[in-house]
C-alpha cells in the first residue's frame, strides 16, 4: 500500500468513525466494547474473505493479516455475533407491507392512493394485506408496529396510510438497527466501486454545495423530501413488477438483494468541529 493510500484511508476512517462515536458514547458503550467488535469484524472478514486463493484459510493467515495472536484469532471465530434478527425483520416486514399497499391494486385505488381497509373482514382487509405481504406476524403486532412509527392511523375500524413509507417510530432498538443496515449498503457500494475499475461501477453520487441560506434550507428539504418520496415509490413500484416468486424468477433466476438510499443531511461549513473545545495539555 503506498503512503498517500494509507494517509487517505486514514483520513477517512476518522472521518466516518466521529459520527458512529458520537452515537456509541451517547449509548454508553465504552471504547473496550467497542474494539472487541473491531477486532471481531476484523478476524470475521479475514477468514472469510482473503484466504489464498485455491487454499482453506487457516488461523495462522488470519492471524497474519489482521495482527492478532492466533490464540486471539481462534477466540473470536468462535464468539457469536449479537443477535439483531428480530429489528431486521420488523424493519422488512414492514417496509414489504406498506409497498404492497401503495402498489398492489387491490389496495389501493387507480390513482395509486391507499385505499383505507378494514382491521379484520373486508375484500379485502388490513388482515389479508398483512398475511400476504409479512409472512407469519400477527395482524394486530403489524399494526402496532405500523402505529408506533406514524405510519397508519386507525379510526372508525379502518386502518388508515399517512406516511407511504416506513420509518421505525418508538423503539430506538429498530432505528439502531437502521445504522447497521444502511451504512454498511453505502459503505459496500464504496467498497465495490474502489475494486471494480471503470467497467462496473454502481450508482454512487450526492448533491451538495456549501454557500446556501440558511433561510432558504426549510424550503430545500420539503423539495428533496418530495422528489426523493416519489423516485423511491416509483422504483418501489419497479421492483414490485420484477420480485421473484420463491427463490426464483419465471426463468429460473436467483432472487437478489437490491437497494437505492437516498439521505439528507446539512451542516455549519464555517465549525471546525475538532476545535469545538479546548484540548487538554
Amino acid at each position: 500500500m503506498s503512503q498517500n493510500v494509507e494517509q487517505a484511508l486514514a483520513g477517512a476512517v476518522l472521518t466516518l468513525l466521529r459520527p458512529l462515536a458520537r452515537i456509541l458514547l451517547r449509548n454508553g458503550i465504552a471504547y473496550g466494547t467497542f474494539a472487541e467488535l473491531a477486532k471481531k469484524v476484523y478476524v470475521d472478514v479475514a477468514y472469510e474473505e482473503f484466504a489464498t486463493p485455491g487454499r482453506k484459510q487457516t488461523i495462522s493467515r488470519v492471524s497474519a493479516l489482521t495482527g492478532l495472536t492466533r490464540k486471539e484469532a481462534r477466540r473470536l471465530l468462535a464468539q457469536e455475533r449479537p443477535d439483531d434478527q428480530g429489528a431486521n425483520a420488523r424493519y422488512n416486514r414492514a417496509v414489504r407491507v406498506i409497498s404492497g399497499w401503495l402498489n398492489d391494486p387491490r389496495y389501493c385505488h387507480a390513482d395509486g392512493t391507499p385505499r383505507a381497509l378494514p382491521l379484520e373482514g373486508g375484500n379485502p382487509g388490513f388482515a389479508d394485506l398483512v398475511k400476504e405481504y409479512s409472512g407469519d406476524i400477527p395482524t394486530r403486532a403489524m399494526l402496532q408496529t405500523l402505529l408506533d412509527a406514524g405510519s397508519v392511523s386507525r379510526e372508525d375500524g379502518r386502518i388508515r396510510l399517512l406516511v407511504r413509507a416506513y420509518v421505525p417510530g418508538r423503539d430506538p432498538v429498530d432505528k439502531i438497527h437502521i445504522l447497521g443496515t444502511d451504512a454498511a449498503e453505502l459503505m459496500a457500494t464504496i467498497d465495490h466501486n474502489l475494486t471494480a475499475g471503470e467497467g462496473d461501477p454502481w450508482f454512487q453520487r450526492k448533491v451538495s454545495n456549501d454557500r446556501v441560506a440558511a433561510g432558504a434550507l426549510p424550503r430545500f428539504r420539503r423539495l428533496a423530501a418530495g422528489r426523493a418520496q416519489a423516485l423511491l415509490e416509483e422504483l418501489d413500484q419497479w421492483l414490485g413488477e420484477h420480485e421473484c416468486r420463491g427463490n426464483e424468477g419465471q426463468d429460473g433466476e436467483e432472487a437478489r438483494y437490491v437497494s437505492l438510499g437516498i439521505y439528507y443531511h446539512e451542516h455549519d461549513p464555517n465549525e471546525n468541529r475538532e476545535d469545538r473545545q479546548e484540548r487538554p495539555p
